[in-house]
């Protein structure tokens, strides 16, 4: 199984005759260095509405007639839309022909933008993907919450994609917090360096996960990691 870092909290998951994408953010992310017609998938997957993980979804969508998974607001709204989409609750699971999800808490807002001003479009959410017998865990854009803990409790988690951004979301202190508690065997920060609202040291971040016996990598745009 491969994943592939695209900036911001944007990742494709290849596994077998399958792919995903999480938050596709390209076209208005000054460091993509893929553009959304680039992105050939089945299936996309959105934490919540903002236009940083949403901007290329309908785009990627309709490109490859792919199905969007999403919290069952966001996806009602892309339906309306005529895309296909699963909608999922929270502590909600689901098998797939690529594997399971089962969705997480995340805590955040959530608004799709529109001529109309912002549209509320359901709670923002994490994500737990089983592929290939391996989990991984996508937090979305979320603050540190105490419930990572019974995540890391019930769950084997393989890699977990962090936010390390600030401001918008947990920092870098935080994050690490939440990658002791998940008990990842893997950590990938993400959400930062996009805009200097979140810039951050993610070469640090790991550094700092390292000296706590945290296995962790960063990914720079582009490049790809086999777990």
């Amino acid at each position: 199984m491969k994943l592939t870092y695209h900036g911001q909290s944007c990742f494709v998951i290849e596994s077998g005759e399958h792919r995903l994408v999480i938050d596709p953010f390209l076209s208005g992310n000054p460091n993509a260095v893929a553009k959304p017609e680039d992105i050939k998938v089945q299936w996309v997957v959105l934490t919540h509405g903002h236009s940083d993980h949403v901007l290329d979804a309908e785009t990627i969508a309709r490109n490859n007639n792919a199905t969007i998974i999403a919290a069952n607001e966001l996806a009602v709204y892309y339906a309306s839309k005529g895309l296909n989409v699963h909608p999922m609750g929270i502590g909600g699971k689901r098998d797939f022909p690529f594997g399971r999800v089962k969705v997480t808490l995340a805590f955040h807002g959530s608004g799709v933008e529109t001529e109309n001003g912002l549209v509320y479009v359901g709670p923002p959410v994490g994500f737990l993907l089983t592929l290939e017998g391996k989990t991984i865990y996508h937090a979305g854009d979320t603050g540190l919450f105490g419930d990572m803990k019974i995540l890391g409790e019930l769950n084997t988690i393989d890699l977990a994609l962090l936010p390390i951004g600030d401001n918008f979301t947990m920092g870098p202190d935080d994050a690490l917090i939440a990658a002791e508690w998940l008990k990842a065997k893997k950590v990938i920060p993400m959400h930062y360096n996009t805009f200097p609202l979140i810039a951050q040291d993610g070469a640090k971040f790991v550094a700092d996960c390292k000296a706590r016996g945290i296995d962790a990598v960063e990914l720079k745009i582009g490049e790809t990691f086999e777990l």
